[in-house]
């Protein structure tokens, strides 16, 4: 169905207004039939523009994720500050290697026929990679510099009824980001139609400053436009029941205030995401104008030296950092490729996310309301001196102020958020003029929303200890520094600090070095890193030194892990070679497969569920008698290992060492191929649970686990289906690098693959694509029509691989 002919949409959506009443409000999504092309074009903004033979796209869309990989796009010379260089290197596949940077044009007609004279319209844009400038019917509406901004126009002068032509140009140019930033419109945008009297954008505001067992007071803060109004708000728990309401014709200036009981209130948490829903009705004498919902929890936060609390329960902060893209998709928003990261990550044990370092989406702040996340929203990577030559420096003094403001205002209702954070690694932290544009920030957060801490994540440590830049901020982030947390602790007035950013250990998924030695920027001749996780940058350190701290001292609030997932550009230690085009940072690789340092932090994170991992594979055909020693990560204390049948000998974890204090380690285990075998033995020296290895023969068969059967047809929703090769006794092939090949059949389509090898340049978006350490990733996509989508994956002398799924 073309959008020009889309009924009315009942839209539920974190933040914002969803509930029709009559005609007082509709929400449109403008999803589909657009036209884009890349390139400058003079007239592209006119209504009569020629547009037939542009490509037609779907909103969200990332122009630059199709690729090819260029070692030539955005290399450039750099000193890189916060990773210490000393002289400029030359840089390849720092912002991904992939075509973000020129112009790119989007056009879209539509129609408004139910909109009604004297009615307001306004559009809204999610995000959009960058520079925006936003055309209507052959007349500007406006622009936004920022590519990670929420922001909205008001169009209602500029409309016609019966149909209209909305045309947005996008500016990306170089030395603009130090990552992958996308490119175009890759989150959603809407059109908005309500009354004159109505409900301002993003006008509610929703505190609980009181919480006991039996009692919570919200306190709701309405913003309207009107005369003689009367706003009647009600509050529903998660079964849709009302569980209190309140009237007032009472306004100051142009906001109401309302204090509402609600009796018995269930409380926010990690554990128990409980969501209520307050409904507001604006009269006009008494005729009902406008209505909208907005989700909120019940919850209390605070900071204090024995660490962060939520509803006065200590929790510590067990959080990884995420870039904005989604690995082979690229920047494009998809709820349910977010839902799977985020789906992984509760097994993980994470419960905390930073948004680093961009504004969250909301499709994001949505699923972490839902599913139990604690949310450092970050802003920006750049105030007023530059990291890159045109990144947000160039924006930071006209812009920073309505940036921050958009951030809050559209953001502030989620449960989910804790913090806020105004930087990371900003080079204004040495400076004099850095302390004052610290605090004048923290102003605006705190004017904005009185509820949340700011924080920043500081990497110069001594500089922000002397300068009193650290000090002025309501919890100071260090990012890594592990050996300046106490000296930052007794020098900062607030009694806590926290990992704003820890570890920055380096792996490739499933690939093992010898020695097994630690490494600081340890580079091989494939440009890959070593999964026995002992390697790690000259800024950062490994994970066990950050979990010393996070066990031993209370008024170490916790951790943000840099990275949950891989992304892509930053791939550190081969910023200068190539090929390498993505990070090498995550627990999890860009196709989503953990790695092996995802179970060290989950034997550490997980409380409810037992861990026991073994690494590495046991299929070494060339290293025969050779030392190849076997890590275990396990939520178990003690583990026996068996080679053949044969005792290697009980470890135990103990204080010695931070190594040993998190991992067991057998180092002088000379290889042989059959079966490698760990018990975990309970506290009283009984086997508990055991996790058997046997080396692999020849690849032999495909076989795929998709991680969701049933997909709604809605024409966006993913499955993530996981492909490997055993051989013929079903036994994993750790080492295949077979090329395969995908078709899919049916209510579905391909639309992407990924092996997690940072450096391959095969485009996600072609069906054929290698085996990396002998798996990869296939995403299928459910079509608009109910019925079955069968995934095939074929390779040269492999038997294939099918699976079906329902799409309803």
């Amino acid at each position: 169905m073309h959008q020009k002919h889309l009924p009315i949409f009942l839209l539920l959506i974190l933040n914002s207004v969803l509930h029709l009443h009559g005609q007082s409000r509709e929400i449109i999504t403008l999803k589909d039939e657009w036209k884009f092309s890349k390139g400058h074009f003079e007239e592209a903004y006119k209504s009569d523009f020629n547009d037939k033979k542009w490509e037609t796209v779907s909103v969200p869309h990332d122009w630059a994720i199709y690729g090819p990989f260029d070692k030539d796009i955005d290399k450039y010379s750099q000193l890189v500050e916060q990773n210490l260089q000393k002289e400029a290197k030359e840089m390849t596949g720092r912002t991904g290697a992939l075509p973000f940077i020129g112009e790119g044009w989007y056009r879209k007609q539509f129609a408004l026929p139910n909109l009604k004279d004297g009615q307001k319209v306004l559009i809204t844009f999610d995000g959009v990679m960058s520079e925006p400038e936003v055309y209507l019917n052959g007349k500007k509406v406006g622009e936004w510099n920022y590519g990670y901004s929420y922001f909205y126009f008001d169009i209602t002068n500029l409309l016609k009824k019966d149909g209209n032509l909305l045309a947005v140009k996008c500016s990306n140019i170089e030395q603009s980001s130090r990552w992958y930033p996308g490119a175009g419109i890759y989150r959603k945008v809407q059109i908005i139609i309500k009354n004159q009297a109505s409900i301002d954008h993003w006008g509610t505001f929703i505190t609980t400053p009181f919480i006991n067992s039996n009692q919570a007071k919200v306190n709701i803060k309405t913003k309207a436009t009107g005369e003689n109004l009367t706003l009647v708000t009600s509050i529903y728990n998660d079964q849709n029941e009302m569980v209190a309401t309140d009237t007032t014709s009472t306004i100051y200036g142009n906001e109401f205030e309302q204090n509402i009981s609600v009796s018995n209130p269930l409380l926010w948490s990690p554990e128990n995401p409980v969501l209520y829903t307050a409904t507001s009705k604006l009269y006009e004498g008494d005729e009902l104008v406008d209505e909208s919902s907005t989700r909120f929890g019940i919850r209390s936060i605070s900071y204090e030296p024995d660490g962060f609390k939520i509803n006065g329960k200590i929790t510590k902060l067990k959080g990884v950092c995420l870039h904005h893209d989604l690995g082979p998709i690229g920047t494009a928003i998809n709820k349910s490729a977010l839902k799977r990261q985020m789906t992984i990550l509760k097994d993980l044990g994470c419960n905390a996310i930073r948004s680093a370092h961009n504004m969250p989406s909301m499709e994001q702040l949505e699923l972490a309301d839902e599913m139990g996340f604690l949310f450092l929203a970050e802003s920006f990577d750049e105030w007023q001196r530059p990291k890159v030559k045109n990144g947000y420096n160039r924006f930071f003094e006209t812009d920073l102020e309505q940036d921050i403001v958009n951030l809050v205002q559209a953001t502030r209702n989620h449960p989910s958020i804790i913090m806020w954070s105004a930087g990371n690694e900003v080079p204004d932290q040495r400076t004099a003029q850095g302390v004052k544009n610290a605090k004048r920030i923290q102003d605006i957060f705190h004017r904005e929303d009185p509820t949340r801490p700011v924080t920043v994540g500081m990497d110069q440590v001594k500089a922000v200890m002397q300068s009193g830049f650290g000090a002025i901020l309501d919890v100071p982030g260090l990012n890594y520094r592990v050996h300046l947390y106490h000296e930052a602790y007794e020098k900062f007035p607030q009694g806590y600090l926290l990992g704003s950013e820890t570890a920055s250990t380096i792996s490739s998924r499933g690939v093992y070095k010898f020695p097994v030695e630690k490494t600081i920027n340890g580079k091989f001749d494939d440009y890959q890193c070593s999964s026995y996780d002992l390697g790690y940058c000259s800024w950062s350190n490994l994970p066990d030194d950050d979990f010393a701290l996070q066990d031993d001292y209370d008024w170490v609030l916790g951790e943000f892990v840099w990275t949950g997932f891989d992304y892509l550009g930053e791939p550190t230690p081969y910023d200068h070679v190539w090929p390498s085009r993505s990070s090498y940072f995550g627990m999890l690789d860009l196709a989503g497969i953990p790695k092996d340092r995802y179970y060290l932090y989950r034997s550490r994170w997980n409380t409810e569920e037992s861990t026991l991992h073994v690494l590495p594979h046991w299929t070494w055909p060339d290293r025969v008698g050779q030392t190849t020693p076997v890590f275990v990560y396990t939520s178990y204390n003690s583990a026996e290992l068996f080679i053949n049948g044969k005792s290697q000998g009980i470890q135990t974890k103990n204080d010695s060492t931070n190594l040993t204090r998190n991992r067991l380690m057998w180092m002088d285990v000379k290889y042989e191929p059959g079966t490698l075998k760990v018990v975990a033995l309970d506290d009283d020296g009984n086997p508990a649970e055991e996790k058997v290895i046997s080396t692999a023969d020849s690849p032999y068969q495909i076989k795929l686990e998709a991680d969701r059967e049933k997909l709604i047809a809605n024409g966006e929703d993913l499955s993530f289906v996981t492909v490997s090769v055993v051989d013929k006794n079903g036994n994993f092939c750790p080492d295949a690098t077979n090329q395969l090949k995908f078709k899919v059949r049916g209510a579905g389509t391909y639309r992407a693959a990924c092996n997690g090898d940072a450096t391959s340049l095969e485009m996600f978006h072609l069906p054929t694509m290698k085996l990396f350490s002998g798996k990869l990733v296939v995403l299928v996509q459910s079509g608009d029509s109910p019925g079955n989508a069968e995934l095939t994956v074929t390779g040269k002398g492999l038997k294939t691989g099918k699976i079906s799924l329902k799409v309803e």
